[in-house]
């Protein structure tokens, strides 16, 4: 069981291991709707898209790759060198 400090909301636990972690496999499958509504183009075919909203996992794995390198743990992005320093 994940174990959380109040007065920072951050986990204590010095493992995940006995916790559940959600995972992209537990997300459902996605509608798909279409919106009538006129709107200015954004792209050469005229759409807008949501892929943003299905690469969720990559920020926080670059994140972690950057902590394990540097040892400094960042939580807001980007993540740039002048942050690191």
């Amino acid at each position: 069981m994940t174990e959380i400090d109040r007065r920072n909301a951050r986990c204590v636990n010095d493992t995940f291991a006995g916790s559940l972690i959600p995972v992209s496999a537990d997300v459902a499958t996605p509608d798909v709707i279409f919106v009538e509504q006129a709107v200015a183009p954004v792209n050469a075919p005229g759409l807008k898209g949501l892929c943003e909203l299905s690469n969720l996992g990559t920020p926080v794995a670059v994140a972690n790759a950057v902590f394990h390198a540097t040892g400094k743990r960042e939580r807001a992005l980007p993540i740039g060198i002048k942050s690191l320093l």
